[in-house]
């Protein structure tokens, strides 16, 4: 896939280092902060099972996307894989699948900050949502900067989460909340739910919106033209940023089960932060707790903004490069090395969702479409004839299988709507190519 004419290409400045750290920071702001809780209303007492599909799922799909991002090192990711192993067509469904569920997750990661930060400002709903926008204008300052400064601002941002986060972990093993017999543990439910009527059918919707938690893993493959060593590189920090969440996750969920129960995980907006005030961090002299944790939440959604909005421009950048989206999205600054044009455009339609939606609807939109875009980068990887050995193609088969099933398995709105998106952007394309000829 070549460079528009008249625009440089992108500059290889990120390491191993770098590259992972962007991926952790794009997982860990979506997945504590906002998709245990209505992973819990789904899966009930099954949630850790979920949880676990969901791992098995990104973990098919961080060894494909590694396997492909060697052998296609540009901007782009499963746009691009599928272009090349697949053809125009589903090339396109993988980046608008990619474009518009991003542009979604970006939404929900700015509306988080809002909210959390709210907590510290005593901010109303409108208040939260002008706070979002005014993260998303200045992250997005940041990243036309230069790919270097993203990377360095996502390191200062993810390492006082994880120092944060950790902590919390302790406390969910170590003390004791409503589900775990201590001094509020008057509270309904424990590890069953007294509220939960759900099925063991909800532990596939639930897998599919924790997916959503998992979905950065693969970012830096989207700025593939921007790795050093690429073939080197990309699959040590895909995998490295998965394994180290991985496990992170499953410490998280397992204590918040523990500690609240599935009744008060499954309703909180705010699960962190309730495990502080039922731990006394929060009460008297303790507030310092409940707002390190606030803060924490701020920091960690702001990482995954920033690192969002880079990965869906360069994803931009590429299909503007092969006339999928319009030209003038392709311009590249000769100055910093960034899609410039594209950042700004992904910053618009960002701050338009910030308005308009809120947090849990848009992540079931989300889920479907990078589920479908991580489908075809699986399909993909299928078509390699050259692979490593830890990468053979039943993962390939296995994350194909994975992702098409929990895609069609989220509540149904977000089926619906996301299919409606898709046909919206398969019609324009045939409208556009038929004008051309």
């Amino acid at each position: 896939m070549s460079t528009s004419p008249g625009h440089p290409a992108l500059a290889r400045r990120l390491g191993t280092l770098d590259a992972a750290v962007i991926g952790v920071g794009s997982m860990v702001g979506a997945g504590v902060f906002v998709a245990f809780a209505p992973a819990a209303a789904l899966a009930g007492p099954r949630l850790p099972l979920a949880l676990l599909l969901a791992a098995v799922v990104a973990w098919c799909n961080a060894s494909s996307t590694a396997q492909l991002a060697a052998v296609h090192p540009a901007s782009g990711g499963a746009y691009l894989y599928a272009n090349r192993q697949l053809g125009p067509w589903p090339g396109f469904v993988a980046g608008w699948g990619f474009v518009t569920g991003k542009t979604a997750s970006a939404a929900a990661m700015a509306l988080t900050f809002g909210l959390y930060t709210a907590e510290l400002t005593g901010a109303d709903d409108a208040g939260a949502r002008l706070l979002a926008v005014a993260a998303v204008l200045g992250l997005t300052a940041v990243n036309l900067g230069g790919v270097t400064r993203t990377a360095r601002l996502t390191q200062l941002l993810v390492l006082p989460v994880l120092v944060v986060l950790l902590a919390v972990a302790v406390l969910l093993f170590a003390g004791t909340g409503p589900a775990a017999g201590g001094a509020s543990g008057a509270g309904p439910g424990g590890w069953v739910g007294a509220a939960w009527d759900g099925t063991a059918w909800g532990v596939l919707p639930a897998a599919g919106t924790l997916f959503f938690a998992f979905a950065g893993y693969a970012r830096v493959a989207t700025m593939g033209e921007e790795v050093r060593d690429p073939a080197r590189t990309i699959p040590r920090a895909v995998l490295g940023a998965l394994a180290f969440t991985l496990l992170l996750y499953g410490l998280l969920g397992l204590g918040l089960l523990r500690f609240l129960g599935v009744d008060r995980l499954a309703a909180s907006t705010a699960p962190l932060l309730a495990v502080v005030r039922d731990a006394g961090w929060a009460a008297g002299p303790a507030t310092a707790g409940a707002v390190v944790v606030t803060a924490a939440a701020a920091l960690a959604t702001l990482g995954a903004l920033l690192a969002l909005v880079a990965g869906i421009s360069r994803t931009a950048l590429a299909m503007a490069r092969e006339r999928d989206l319009p030209g003038p999205l392709s311009a590249v600054s000769r100055r910093h090395r960034v899609p410039w044009a594209a950042e700004l455009a992904v910053a618009g339609l960002v701050v338009v969702l910030v308005l308009v939606g809120d947090v849990r609807t848009v992540i079931g939109f989300s889920s479907f479409g990078v589920l479908v875009y991580y489908a075809l980068a699986n399909l993909s990887a299928l078509t390699l004839a050259q692979r490593p050995r830890w990468a053979p193609r039943a993962v390939n088969a296995l994350g194909l299988t994975g992702c098409l099933v929990l895609a069609f398995t989220l509540p149904w709105q977000s089926v619906v709507t996301m299919l409606g998106v898709f046909a919206v952007g398969l019609a324009g394309r045939a409208l556009v190519l038929a004008r051309r000829r």
